[in-house]
């Protein structure tokens, strides 16, 4: 029998989440932590406090340490923590995040970065639905996703010490196609998660915060790239 987004077994009496309700639910932490690092780039910017703040010595590297850390927590620590823990940390990440993304505002005109988050949106919007519709077996794109991820990092540090000029624009394109097939992938792996932990509701819940973090990450990246591209400088 289904009631409110839950299966109910009449003879066990154990309620078990929906796939869809289950679904719905992780894309609304990933929604929260994407507003929550929203509302602290806006803070950052509004308030003149970003610019203190990144007059510390050496807090760029402090922030990027402690982004890595909880990232690393979350993804090796997954089944021993705690749910509660588990949602902190990811919130964690979004403010220290949101701290980074203030800059943007000071970089980029506020009509550019409305445009390109609501593009974001629209592309992210619909390789979501198409990794939660399809019956593809997506996992089998990992080993070229993760071979692009390393080539986006290993660009990335080249371009903090060689001038790539038109390359750049290459591989944001490159970029944008890597993390809108990781939507679909990750998309995709919540009904993966959902399947391997059904009766054990503890490790669901945890499952769908490292989900929604995966998931908001795919979104930031798109974002990012798609921000090189057409992003719109206040010079």
């Amino acid at each position: 029998m289904r009631l409110n987004g839950y299966n109910y077994d009449e003879f066990s009496g154990y309620a078990r989440e929906s796939i869809a309700a289950y679904t719905a639910k992780t894309f609304l932490w990933m929604f929260l932590g994407l507003m929550t690092t929203f509302a602290v780039a806006l803070f950052g910017y509004a308030t003149g406090t970003i610019v203190y703040i990144f007059a510390i010595p050496y807090f760029h590297i402090i922030l990027l340490a402690a982004e890595l850390v909880v990232v690393l927590v979350l993804s090796a620590r997954l089944q021993k923590l705690n749910v509660a823990t588990a949602r902190v940390l990811f919130f964690a990440y979004a403010v220290l995040n949101g701290i980074v993304f203030s800059v943007y505002f000071l970089i980029f005109t506020m009509l550019s970065l409305i445009l390109v988050f609501a593009m974001t949106a629209v592309y992210f919007g619909g390789m979501a639905a198409y990794g939660y519709c399809t019956k593809t077996d997506l996992s089998r794109l990992r080993p070229i996703l993760i071979g692009g991820l390393i080539f986006l990092i290993v660009f990335g540090l080249l371009s903090l010490f060689l001038p790539m000029g038109m390359m750049d624009r290459v591989v944001c394109l490159i970029g944008v196609g890597i993390f809108l097939a990781f939507t679909a992938y990750d998309t995709q792996k919540i009904r993966a998660y959902y399947q391997a932990y059904q009766g054990d509701q503890a490790m669901l819940e945890r499952a769908s915060i490292f989900s929604a973090l995966q998931l908001y990450l795919d979104f930031v990246n798109l974002f990012l790239y798609l921000l090189r591209l057409l992003g719109r400088s206040r010079k």
